[in-house]
């Protein structure tokens, strides 16, 4: 079959990443969607078994930070545009072993880039889309939203290196000519997501009747996406975005950590019919996080106003739907917490207590 477009997902078995490629394919017959992940301890096939026997999906083992790998693939599967998820995004771990997350999100994108340049003869015919993180943005005070245009002041070595990859597409763009579109996003939450994010976390401790570490006096304030609406946002981006733009995409609420657990805590015990307030019990104030941002949040309106995104459910929705899921599979949280990561996650969970 002649493809109107191949398209080299990286990071497709992660968590965003999974819901962007169900997404591509379901929506896109004459798409072939490729799936580019390395299978660290967050991408996981099972993520995908439900589309994996469709013909417009293929997957592809390969290494954002082995450039061989990159271009074998962009041979092999003739890649006319590139979506870049792939990305180390545990903020704990980059303060832990910041070099592992130089290496891949920074020089793992300046891969991707060169080959892309290299191997794209008419750079208009071709889209490198790489999406980003609020992060890089820094902290906010009570007030304020950050905007496209808000100077960069990343906080983490995560942030600092996903800061450092959004030069890097954008400088490509301006020196070479290529054509790319950039979004930056608040907090993610939804199906499949590793628990050592917040919202798994707590999920899975809950079930495990184990404490609910809160960093510092809970009052961090994040805004929450829901991942599906953030796939619709980066299918829309991708396709009717403007070339060497940004778009900050938000869920428009934000919440303190500690009014997010409790009310995690809430539905749980509802949904598990237990005593009001029993899940409540297991929270635990921990030392807080070395450097911990005390608030984010996003102005969206740009890409409300272009492309008439905006989210589809209330995050009350969305994280019922998420407990729904959670709960429903549970084996899943237990097959992606075994092996690689079993004891990464033990030991910090140990160090947290």
């Amino acid at each position: 079959m002649s493809w109107t477009k191949s398209i080299l997902v990286t990071g497709g078995a992660g968590f965003i990443g999974s819901h962007v490629i169900r997404r591509l394919i379901s929506k896109y017959p004459n798409y072939r969607i490729v799936n580019f992940d390395k299978l660290t301890y967050a991408g996981n096939l099972e993520n995908l078994k439900d589309i994996d026997h469709m013909d417009n999906y293929v997957f592809c083992k390969g290494d954002i930070c082995d450039p061989t790998s990159i271009q074998d693939a962009f041979n092999k599967y003739e890649i006319t545009d590139v979506i870049h998820l792939a990305a180390e995004s545990h903020v704990d771990r980059s303060i832990s072993g910041p070099m592992e997350f130089v290496i891949t999100n920074v020089v793992g994108t300046v891969n991707l880039l060169n080959v892309a340049k290299s191997s794209w003869k008419v750079y208009s015919n071709h889209i490198f889309y790489h999406i980003s993180t609020d992060e890089v943005y820094g902290s906010l005070g009570e007030e304020g939203l950050f905007e496209e245009t808000t100077p960069y002041d990343p906080r983490s070595p995560y942030s600092a290196s996903k800061a450092s990859s959004d030069h890097f597409v954008r400088a490509y763009h301006h020196t070479y000519g290529l054509q790319v579109k950039l979004s930056n996003c608040s907090n993610n939450y939804g199906s499949h997501q590793f628990p050592e994010k917040l919202i798994p976390l707590m999920i899975h401790n809950v079930l495990n009747n184990k404490e609910l570490p809160v960093y510092g006096d809970g009052k961090n304030i994040r805004d929450w996406l829901w991942v599906v609406d953030h796939a619709i946002a980066i299918d829309e981006i991708f396709h009717n975005g403007k070339n060497g733009e940004t778009y900050n995409i938000g869920g428009l609420n934000e919440w303190t950590n500690i009014e997010l657990v409790k009310t995690i805590c809430s539905l749980l015990d509802k949904k598990l019919d237990r005593p009001a307030d029993s899940s409540e019990k297991l929270i635990t104030y921990v030392k807080d996080r070395a450097g911990h941002d005390r608030r984010y949040a996003i102005d969206a309106s740009k890409i409300e106003n272009d492309l008439g995104w905006k989210p589809s459910i209330t995050f009350e929705e969305g994280l019922s739907k998420t407990i729904d899921w959670y709960l429903a599979n549970s084996a899943w949280i237990e097959n992606v917490t075994s092996g690689e990561y079993r004891n990464y996650y033990q030991q910090q969970y140990e160090e947290r207590g």
